[in-house]
Protein backbone atom coordinates (compact mmCIF):
# COMPACT_ATOMS: atom_id res chain seq x y z
CA UNK A 1 0.00 0.00 0.00
CA UNK A 2 1.42 3.15 -0.96
CA UNK A 3 1.83 5.65 2.14
CA UNK A 4 0.55 8.62 -0.27
CA UNK A 5 -2.98 7.36 -1.30
CA UNK A 6 -2.69 7.35 2.78
CA UNK A 7 -5.40 10.36 4.23
CA UNK A 8 -5.85 11.83 7.50
CA UNK A 9 -9.54 11.89 8.37
CA UNK A 10 -11.49 13.92 10.07
CA UNK A 11 -12.97 13.12 13.90
CA UNK A 12 -14.66 14.22 16.85
CA UNK A 13 -13.53 12.95 19.98
CA UNK A 14 -15.11 12.84 23.60
CA UNK A 15 -14.78 10.92 26.84
CA UNK A 16 -12.58 9.33 28.29
CA UNK A 17 -11.29 5.70 29.05
CA UNK A 18 -10.46 2.40 26.18
CA UNK A 19 -10.51 4.48 23.44
CA UNK A 20 -13.59 3.56 21.13
CA UNK A 21 -12.98 4.38 17.47
CA UNK A 22 -16.89 4.89 15.52
CA UNK A 23 -17.25 4.36 11.42
CA UNK A 24 -20.29 5.58 9.60
CA UNK A 25 -21.89 4.14 6.76
CA UNK A 26 -22.83 4.82 3.50
CA UNK A 27 -22.89 9.17 2.31
CA UNK A 28 -23.19 9.12 6.31
CA UNK A 29 -20.66 10.99 8.52
CA UNK A 30 -19.69 11.21 11.99
CA UNK A 31 -22.85 13.87 12.83
CA UNK A 32 -24.63 10.55 12.07
CA UNK A 33 -23.46 9.29 15.46
CA UNK A 34 -23.41 12.29 17.19
CA UNK A 35 -26.36 11.41 20.27
CA UNK A 36 -24.71 7.89 20.09
CA UNK A 37 -21.16 8.71 20.82
CA UNK A 38 -22.37 11.13 23.62
CA UNK A 39 -23.94 8.26 25.59
CA UNK A 40 -20.90 5.85 24.90
CA UNK A 41 -18.42 8.85 26.05
CA UNK A 42 -19.73 7.47 29.93
CA UNK A 43 -17.70 4.75 28.82
CA UNK A 44 -15.00 5.07 26.56
CA UNK A 45 -13.00 7.84 25.26
CA UNK A 46 -15.23 7.86 21.69
CA UNK A 47 -13.69 8.98 18.10
CA UNK A 48 -15.91 9.38 15.79
CA UNK A 49 -14.13 9.83 12.18
CA UNK A 50 -15.46 10.56 9.00
CA UNK A 51 -14.17 8.49 6.00
CA UNK A 52 -12.35 9.40 3.22
CA UNK A 53 -15.06 11.44 0.32
CA UNK A 54 -17.23 11.61 3.72
CA UNK A 55 -18.48 14.32 6.02
CA UNK A 56 -15.22 16.96 6.45
CA UNK A 57 -12.38 14.38 5.49
CA UNK A 58 -10.13 14.73 2.11
CA UNK A 59 -11.65 13.71 -1.48
CA UNK A 60 -9.90 11.28 -3.10
CA UNK A 61 -10.41 9.72 -6.80
CA UNK A 62 -9.54 6.17 -4.93
CA UNK A 63 -11.84 4.06 -2.75
CA UNK A 64 -11.98 0.81 -1.59
CA UNK A 65 -11.97 -1.35 1.38
CA UNK A 66 -8.34 -1.83 1.60
CA UNK A 67 -7.36 1.86 1.39
CA UNK A 68 -9.81 3.07 3.56
CA UNK A 69 -8.73 0.38 6.29
CA UNK A 70 -5.03 1.90 5.63
CA UNK A 71 -6.98 5.44 6.67
CA UNK A 72 -8.04 3.64 9.72
CA UNK A 73 -4.91 2.37 10.67
CA UNK A 74 -2.51 5.64 10.01
CA UNK A 75 -5.84 7.47 12.11
CA UNK A 76 -4.90 4.97 15.08
CA UNK A 77 -1.01 5.20 14.81
CA UNK A 78 -1.35 9.00 14.62
CA UNK A 79 -3.33 8.92 17.58
CA UNK A 80 -1.30 6.47 19.57
CA UNK A 81 -4.26 4.90 20.45
CA UNK A 82 -3.58 1.13 21.56
CA UNK A 83 -5.79 -1.70 21.15
CA UNK A 84 -8.95 0.26 20.41
CA UNK A 85 -12.21 -0.89 20.06
CA UNK A 86 -14.14 -0.21 16.52
CA UNK A 87 -17.79 0.35 15.91
CA UNK A 88 -18.67 -0.06 12.44
CA UNK A 89 -22.00 0.47 10.65
CA UNK A 90 -22.53 -0.45 7.04
CA UNK A 91 -20.12 0.56 5.01
CA UNK A 92 -18.08 1.34 8.06
CA UNK A 93 -18.59 -1.81 9.15
CA UNK A 94 -16.85 -3.49 6.30
CA UNK A 95 -14.16 -0.96 6.86
CA UNK A 96 -13.68 -2.14 10.27
CA UNK A 97 -13.87 -5.90 9.22
CA UNK A 98 -10.99 -5.38 6.98
CA UNK A 99 -8.92 -3.39 9.14
CA UNK A 100 -9.45 -6.29 11.80
CA UNK A 101 -8.37 -8.65 9.34
CA UNK A 102 -5.41 -6.74 7.46
CA UNK A 103 -3.81 -5.80 11.38
CA UNK A 104 -5.56 -8.44 13.77
CA UNK A 105 -3.08 -7.42 16.57
CA UNK A 106 -3.57 -3.76 16.32
CA UNK A 107 -7.59 -3.46 17.71
CA UNK A 108 -9.23 -4.59 20.79
CA UNK A 109 -12.71 -5.53 20.32
CA UNK A 110 -14.93 -5.42 16.63
CA UNK A 111 -18.66 -4.57 16.67
CA UNK A 112 -20.06 -4.42 13.48
CA UNK A 113 -23.45 -3.17 12.74
CA UNK A 114 -26.26 -4.85 10.29
CA UNK A 115 -23.54 -6.17 7.23
CA UNK A 116 -21.40 -8.94 6.29
CA UNK A 117 -18.15 -8.72 4.90
CA UNK A 118 -19.63 -10.27 1.29
CA UNK A 119 -20.67 -8.54 -1.82
CA UNK A 120 -23.74 -6.95 -2.62
CA UNK A 121 -25.91 -6.05 -5.16
CA UNK A 122 -25.23 -2.51 -6.90
CA UNK A 123 -28.71 -1.23 -5.02
CA UNK A 124 -27.85 2.80 -4.84
CA UNK A 125 -26.51 2.88 -8.25
CA UNK A 126 -29.98 4.93 -8.89
CA UNK A 127 -30.03 7.05 -5.90
CA UNK A 128 -26.57 8.01 -6.96
CA UNK A 129 -27.54 8.74 -10.41
CA UNK A 130 -30.83 11.12 -8.87
CA UNK A 131 -28.57 13.07 -6.72
CA UNK A 132 -25.74 13.61 -9.74
CA UNK A 133 -28.88 14.86 -11.64
CA UNK A 134 -30.05 17.79 -8.89
CA UNK A 135 -28.96 21.19 -10.43
CA UNK A 136 -27.74 22.42 -6.99
CA UNK A 137 -26.97 26.21 -7.82
CA UNK A 138 -30.56 26.61 -8.89
CA UNK A 139 -32.22 25.76 -5.17
CA UNK A 140 -31.85 28.63 -2.60
CA UNK A 141 -33.42 26.47 0.34
CA UNK A 142 -32.90 23.01 1.86
CA UNK A 143 -36.90 22.63 1.49
CA UNK A 144 -36.82 22.84 -1.77
CA UNK A 145 -33.92 20.11 -2.85
CA UNK A 146 -35.92 18.35 -0.26
CA UNK A 147 -38.99 18.49 -2.58
CA UNK A 148 -37.50 17.66 -5.51
CA UNK A 149 -35.98 14.74 -3.93
CA UNK A 150 -39.39 13.54 -3.22
CA UNK A 151 -40.83 11.90 -6.17
CA UNK A 152 -37.81 9.70 -6.66
CA UNK A 153 -36.45 8.97 -2.82
CA UNK A 154 -40.14 8.72 -0.78
CA UNK A 155 -38.86 8.40 2.33
CA UNK A 156 -38.42 11.47 4.40
CA UNK A 157 -35.91 10.23 6.49
CA UNK A 158 -34.04 9.01 3.96
CA UNK A 159 -34.24 12.60 2.33
CA UNK A 160 -33.08 13.85 5.39
CA UNK A 161 -30.08 11.81 6.19
CA UNK A 162 -28.96 12.66 2.54
CA UNK A 163 -29.40 16.37 2.86
CA UNK A 164 -27.28 16.29 5.34
CA UNK A 165 -24.45 16.00 3.20
CA UNK A 166 -25.10 19.13 1.51
CA UNK A 167 -23.34 22.94 2.18
CA UNK A 168 -24.33 26.31 0.95
CA UNK A 169 -22.25 27.15 -2.26
CA UNK A 170 -20.16 30.80 -1.39
CA UNK A 171 -21.12 31.92 -5.11
CA UNK A 172 -24.59 30.18 -5.62
CA UNK A 173 -27.01 27.83 -4.58
CA UNK A 174 -25.96 24.58 -2.40
CA UNK A 175 -22.84 22.21 -3.58
CA UNK A 176 -22.57 18.63 -2.16
CA UNK A 177 -19.57 18.28 0.68
CA UNK A 178 -19.39 14.55 0.15
CA UNK A 179 -17.12 13.55 -3.16
CA UNK A 180 -20.04 12.28 -5.26
CA UNK A 181 -18.27 11.85 -8.66
CA UNK A 182 -15.55 9.69 -6.46
CA UNK A 183 -18.22 7.88 -4.94
CA UNK A 184 -20.08 6.94 -7.86
CA UNK A 185 -16.95 6.61 -9.91
CA UNK A 186 -15.86 3.85 -7.00
CA UNK A 187 -19.13 2.11 -6.12
CA UNK A 188 -18.53 -0.78 -7.85
CA UNK A 189 -15.25 -1.16 -4.85
CA UNK A 190 -17.70 -0.88 -2.48
CA UNK A 191 -20.15 -3.39 -3.51
CA UNK A 192 -17.49 -6.14 -3.26
CA UNK A 193 -16.86 -8.31 -0.37
CA UNK A 194 -13.42 -7.94 2.01
CA UNK A 195 -10.37 -8.93 1.22
CA UNK A 196 -9.69 -11.84 3.58
CA UNK A 197 -6.75 -12.35 5.82
CA UNK A 198 -5.87 -14.10 9.07
CA UNK A 199 -8.51 -14.31 11.01
CA UNK A 200 -9.30 -11.87 13.27
CA UNK A 201 -9.25 -14.15 16.33
CA UNK A 202 -10.46 -11.23 19.35
CA UNK A 203 -13.94 -11.12 20.27
CA UNK A 204 -16.50 -9.75 17.67
CA UNK A 205 -20.18 -8.68 17.59
CA UNK A 206 -22.38 -8.76 14.76
CA UNK A 207 -25.55 -6.64 15.66
CA UNK A 208 -28.21 -6.92 12.91
CA UNK A 209 -31.58 -4.96 12.53
CA UNK A 210 -34.60 -7.34 13.05
CA UNK A 211 -36.55 -5.48 9.79
CA UNK A 212 -33.40 -5.51 7.94
CA UNK A 213 -32.41 -8.32 5.19
CA UNK A 214 -28.39 -7.28 5.16
CA UNK A 215 -27.21 -9.56 7.66
CA UNK A 216 -28.80 -12.78 7.28
CA UNK A 217 -28.20 -16.00 9.49
CA UNK A 218 -26.85 -17.33 6.08
CA UNK A 219 -23.96 -15.43 6.48
CA UNK A 220 -23.00 -16.66 9.83
CA UNK A 221 -21.00 -19.39 8.56
CA UNK A 222 -18.61 -16.98 6.27
CA UNK A 223 -18.31 -15.05 9.14
CA UNK A 224 -17.26 -17.10 11.37
CA UNK A 225 -14.17 -18.13 8.93
CA UNK A 226 -13.05 -14.45 9.33
CA UNK A 227 -14.21 -13.86 13.23
CA UNK A 228 -14.24 -17.71 14.97
CA UNK A 229 -15.25 -15.99 17.98
CA UNK A 230 -18.16 -13.82 16.16
CA UNK A 231 -21.39 -13.68 18.38
CA UNK A 232 -24.90 -12.50 17.05
CA UNK A 233 -26.96 -10.06 17.94
CA UNK A 234 -31.03 -9.16 16.46
CA UNK A 235 -32.72 -6.00 17.72
CA UNK A 236 -36.30 -7.07 16.19
CA UNK A 237 -37.53 -3.68 15.86
CA UNK A 238 -34.99 -1.96 14.04
CA UNK A 239 -34.25 -1.40 10.68
CA UNK A 240 -30.47 -1.08 9.13
CA UNK A 241 -30.28 2.14 11.07
CA UNK A 242 -30.10 0.20 14.30
CA UNK A 243 -28.50 3.17 16.38
CA UNK A 244 -31.68 5.37 15.30
CA UNK A 245 -34.49 2.91 15.40
CA UNK A 246 -33.44 1.08 18.58
CA UNK A 247 -30.89 3.42 20.64
CA UNK A 248 -31.71 2.60 24.30
CA UNK A 249 -31.49 -1.21 23.53
CA UNK A 250 -28.41 -0.75 21.03
CA UNK A 251 -26.57 1.33 23.89
CA UNK A 252 -27.17 -1.41 26.11
CA UNK A 253 -25.93 -3.94 23.46
CA UNK A 254 -22.81 -2.57 22.72
CA UNK A 255 -21.87 -1.70 26.45
CA UNK A 256 -22.46 -5.07 27.60
CA UNK A 257 -20.01 -6.15 24.57
CA UNK A 258 -17.17 -4.07 24.75
CA UNK A 259 -17.39 -3.22 28.73
CA UNK A 260 -19.26 -5.96 30.35
CA UNK A 261 -18.85 -4.41 33.49
CA UNK A 262 -20.59 -1.20 32.43
CA UNK A 263 -23.57 0.30 34.38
Amino acid sequence: MQLSLIMRLAFNVQGDGVPLIIVHGFLGSSDNWRTMSKLLSGHFRVFTVDLRNHGQSPHSAVMNYQVMAEDLREFVEEHGLRSPDVLGHSMGGKVAMQLALQYPGLLGKLAVVDIAPKSYPSTYRPLLATLRALPLQAYNLFTEIDAALSAAIPDQIVRQFLLKNLTRDPHDGFRWRIALDSIIQNYDELTKAIVAGPPFTKPACFIRGGRSNLLDESDFPAIRVCFPHAQFKTIGNAGHWVHFDAADEFYTMVTNFLAPSAE
